[in-house]
């Protein structure tokens, strides 16, 4: 009976338990692991690039409201200061004595209101970019916030 063959054997596969699965090799776990470590910590980084690439857009539209509030402000107090001086020639000119002057407004004056417009302007622009630098937050909050998650989760004795 060489050719003794049982037709009703049970393929290897049909034979296990219903439900059980051959188990992955150790390494082929630390591979998968370590494969799922990597590809967090690639997301990490693209978070805290994108964090910080939205930082920088913050912060660039703070800095150029402050950036151009210098010039007017500057130039304000420089015309603030010739009104000052003419200010005190119109002042100490004797009561009696003719001025040649036939405007309205004493120089002084004119140049006092251009100090006022100008550092109005820079005032305003300066204020503008104190308030939009106030608003960024130089630490990437949420890259922080999902890291720690992470942590814990990896950490984590008893997962459920």
């Amino acid at each position: 009976m060489a050719n003794d063959t049982d037709t009703t054997a049970v393929p290897p596969d049909l034979g296990r338990a219903a439900g059980a699965t051959a188990e992955p090799s150790v390494t082929s776990l630390l591979k998968g692991i370590l494969d799922d470590a990597l590809e967090l910590m690639k997301q990490q980084f693209a978070m805290l690039k994108a964090e910080m690439r939205s930082d920088l857009h913050k912060v660039v539209g703070g800095i150029v409201p402050l950036a151009c509030g210098i010039a007017p402000m500057l130039l304000g107090a420089l015309m603030l200061c010739f009104a000052l001086v003419h200010l005190i020639h119109w002042a100490s000119t004797p009561a009696g004595a003719p001025t040649a002057d036939p405007a309205h407004v004493p120089l002084w004056g004119c140049y006092a209101i251009v100090a006022g417009a100008f550092l109005l302007t820079g005032g305003i622009l300066l204020g503008l970019g104190i308030y939009r630098l106030k608003s960024v937050n130089p630490l990437p909050d949420e890259t922080a916030k999902a890291l720690e998650e992470n942590v814990k989760w990896l950490m984590n004795p008893n997962p459920k």
